[in-house]
């Protein structure tokens, strides 16, 4: 009557005798049948001398007998241990000898036995363990592995510092009856039953990775560091938020293009939700880029590929998706002064709307501006909004099947296209007059 053991250091086949030790055989063998042993670690090895394992919780205070752990499945109460069946010609004598590790009697718990724990010797000779620990195998086949795992590398408490684990142990035969109530797990175990900080069993610990790849990994891991430290200091609502993928950057714009400008040209990809140049918080002068946010990813995609390099006032802008979470992060501050931005008017009114984070999928809510929308909602939060100053941007219904699916910079009316200045006089005209104009607007508002 045999089992094999699927180690990680190999195999190992266990020849049992049932005809002498028939009780600890069927307590072994139930417990290989149950899962018991699965993925349970040698938790102490001695070179030379023995190799322990068969406590779930490797801690070599664990383990109970079948008929106990049937017993507690069913509620019931049930002695943990039960009597080791000690043969007197049955000695630790040969290396690969198998036997029930006898718990001695502690006060108050009960009488002392057999429960799941059993060792292995690793070397021969053993014959002061005769009478204290019974006997019940000896391995026939796997030496070898046996030679490995009495060369690991231990513990000052004899444990592996790489984990050595019993994959799964194979009944070859098995002549002894179910115990009553014995229910077999339809599943495999897959996690091992202890919590083990060691290094895995399937772990090279000196595996090195191609020099790219070792890099790629250093970077990711500073990213990782730099994310939780924004975090922690609350420039970020969490370190895994990552830019929303519709919304567009836009740079290398011309000072004087305006909001309207850039929606007008963008809006022949798809909805725009909402479209700002960035401006100095203080002067109001453009800084010569802008946040465009598209109502899906996909116009946002084809914008990107269309609007590469074109020219708008006379300038070649660029174009990609946008890397800040600025805007997004006005809602999760940790001031409690930042609130989320609500709509004055329209259907919108008096309602908090939701705000986003690209990556998640329960966070991809995106700020809606309403159609009428007016005041401090319809503007793009960001962090150079001007206050009382920008342009405040209200939605009106238009039709976008008027507008024609090609470049409109040139379209444009002569209005809202600027002539390129041929000297510095006139560009510093063009900048006061532009100024005094927002001074007029500002004022208008106020009255």
């Amino acid at each position: 009557m045999s089992v094999l053991l699927e180690t990680s250091l190999g195999d190992i086949v266990i020849d049992l005798e049932t005809e002498v030790c028939p009780k600890t055989c069927q307590n072994f063998l139930k417990l290989c049948k149950v899962y018991y042993y699965n993925l349970n670690a040698f938790f102490n090895v001695s070179k030379d001398f023995l190799a322990q394992a068969g406590d779930p919780t490797a801690t070599g205070t664990g383990g109970e007998s079948i008929w106990s752990l049937i017993a507690s499945q069913q509620g019931k109460q049930e002695p943990r241990y039960f009597s080791p069946e000690f043969v007197p010609r049955l000695k630790h004598r040969e290396r690969g000898t198998v036997s029930m590790a006898v718990a001695p009697a502690i006060e108050g718990q009960g009488k002392g036995g057999c429960g799941s724990q059993f060792f292995v010797t690793l070397a021969d000779e053993i014959d002061y363990l005769d009478g204290k620990h019974a006997v019940f195998g000896h391995v026939v086949e796997g030496l070898d592995t046996l030679y490995k795992l009495n060369d690991v590398f231990t513990d000052q408490e004899g444990r592996p510092l790489k984990d050595v684990r019993i994959r799964h142990i194979e009944i070859l035969d098995d002549p002894f009856e179910d115990p009553p109530g014995l229910v077999v797990p339809e599943l495999i175990p897959t996690r091992p039953p202890d919590n083990s900080t060691r290094i895995a069993e399937d772990e090279d610990p000196l595996a090195t990775l191609p020099e790219e790849e070792a890099e790629n990994e250093r970077r990711k891991q500073a990213a990782r560091a730099a994310a939780l430290t924004l975090e922690m200091v609350g420039d970020l609502p969490f370190a895994n938020v990552r830019p929303p993928e519709n919304v567009l950057f836009v740079c290398k714009l011309n000072p004087v293009t305006r909001d309207e400008d850039l929606e007008l040209i963008f809006s022949r990809f798809g909805t725009i939700m909402s479209c700002q140049v960035i401006r100095d918080k203080k002067t109001g002068d453009s800084l010569q880029y802008a946040f465009i946010e598209f109502d899906k990813r996909e116009e946002a995609e084809q914008a990107y590929f269309k609007m590469q390099n074109v020219l708008i006032d006379e300038r070649r802008i660029w174009v990609d998706f946008s890397q800040s979470v600025a805007r997004l992060n006005t809602s999760w501050s940790n001031n409690p002064k930042m609130e989320p931005r609500l709509p004055r008017g329209g259907r919108g009114a008096g309602r908090r709307e939701p705000t986003g984070f690209g990556g998640l999928d329960n966070l991809e809510a995106t700020r809606r501006y309403r159609e009428g929308a007016t005041g401090d909602g319809a503007r793009y939060g960001m962090v150079f909004d001007v206050d009382g100053g920008g342009r405040r941007q209200t939605r009106h219904a238009r039709s976008r099947s008027r507008t024609p699916r090609r470049d409109r910079s040139r379209d444009l009316p002569r209005r809202s296209r600027s002539p390129r200045p041929s000297a510095r006089g006139t560009h510093d005209r063009e900048r006061r007059s532009s100024r005094e104009r927002r001074s007029r607007e500002r004022s208008d508002r106020r009255r």
